[in-house]
Formats: C-alpha cells, sequence, structure tokens
C-alpha cells in the first residue's frame, strides 16, 4: 500500500539518509558488499537507497520497483547521473516480472541480491513478497533486509502518524521463520533494533528447489 503523506516525507529527508546509512552499514557487516551484481530493489522511494546499492555495496546495476509515481520522479532526478545502471518502474514487489519485464528483469533466478529497505511490512500480502524474492534470486544470492515489525506498528506514534495494513503483521521471529519456507536461509545473519521494534539481517537463497 502507499506512505501516507506524512511518511512520504519523512523518507525523503536528512535524518532518515542518515538513519539509512547507518543500516547500510549494519547490513555489510552482516552480509558483505555486492560488487559486480546485480540487483533488485522492493519500493525504492526517492533513490537514496539505490545509490547507497550502487555506491556503497558496489552494485553494477539495480532494477527497481515502487507504487508512488511522485517517488519514482525524485529517484530519476537522483539517480540520473547513474545512467544505464539504474532501471526503474512503477510497479508491485510481489510481481517483478511485470515490472521489469521491458528490460528483461525479473525472471527466475536473474538477481545476485535483492534489498528490501522497510518496504515489506507496506504489503498486505507480504509472504508473496518474500516468494518473489526467492523466485528471481539466483541460488547463492542474497536478500538485505531492514523491516518494521508489528511491535513498532503497535505504538502510539506510528499508529498516529502512518498508515500500514492492519491484518497480518509480522514479528520478527514470523519474518525469519518464513525466510526457510522460501528457500532463503538466514542462519545468524540478522540483529534486532529497538527491542524487536526493527529487524535487519542477510539471508542467502539456497540451491535451487522448485
Amino acid at each position: 500500500m502507499l506512505m501516507n503523506k506524512i511518511e512520504s516525507a519523512l523518507i525523503d529527508s536528512p535524518p532518515r539518509r542518515l538513519l539509512q546509512h547507518y543500516e547500510a552499514n549494519l547490513l555489510i557487516k552482516l552480509g558483505g558488499c555486492t560488487p559486480g551484481a546485480r540487483v533488485a530493489e522492493l519500493g525504492c522511494g526517492p533513490g537514496y537507497g539505490t545509490r547507497l546499492i550502487l555506491d556503497t555495496f558496489g552494485a553494477v546495476s539495480v532494477d527497481a520497483v515502487d507504487l508512488d509515481p511522485t517517488m519514482l520522479v525524485k529517484a530519476r532526478r537522483r539517480l540520473e547521473h547513474h545512467g544505464e545502471r539504474v532501471y526503474l518502474a512503477r510497479g508491485s514487489a510481489a510481481d517483478l516480472a511485470a515490472a521489469f519485464s521491458p528490460v528483461g528483469g525479473g525472471k527466475d533466478a536473474s538477481y545476485d541480491a535483492v534489498f528490501d529497505f522497510a518496504i515489506i511490512h507496506h504489503i498486505p500480502n507480504w509472504r508473496d513478497a518474500l516468494a518473489e524474492v526467492a523466485r528471481v534470486l539466483k541460488p547463492g544470492g542474497r536478500f538485505f533486509f531492514d523491516e518494521v515489525t508489528a511491535t513498532a506498528l503497535a505504538r502510539p506514534t506510528y499508529k498516529a502518524l502512518f498508515d500500514h495494513p492492519t491484518a497480518d503483521r509480522f514479528s520478527a521471529g514470523e519474518f525469519l521463520a518464513e525466510l526457510p519456507r522460501h528457500g532463503l536461509h538466514i542462519g545468524e545473519n540478522w540483529r534486532t533494533r529497538v527491542g524487536a521494534d526493527y529487524l535487519l539481517g542477510v539471508a542467502t537463497r539456497t540451491q535451487d528447489s522448485r
């Protein structure tokens, strides 16, 4: 679902950019960089995370999807100097084949890594999004995620300021437990912050068993 105006403004603010840089460094500690990788990003927002994937993680290219056309305009402006290394599409994180078909992306086992900077908790059918992550990852490919859990979403500030799906929210434990059901091995490469409000980790796609 689309973010409301308050959250949209927040994710395009200097504090969010500073926090995302911090989170990127934590993800690198958990799962390393992605030099030369072909990457898919779920929910690019204003493009700052996409820029981190290219410039900090070292990916060679990023196919990124977002539902919000306003955010895509901002992302295109921010990422213009990266040229053909970036493809931005309007569409659903639960259907990457449809979003990336114009450039031949979104096929089975087509990406070395997938990034989720706090997007999946916005998706009502979040399990389908994880299945899509697993589908497009190559065996051995990595899923980098930074998520907001049901614990945080139940807090008064979140309820007052932001809009999120109200049913089937996931705790940190439920998100971690769902990963292996889609062939994503997490091991010890995860951390929670602020109690269990926020969950970061890097899961690896196991050998193709589909």
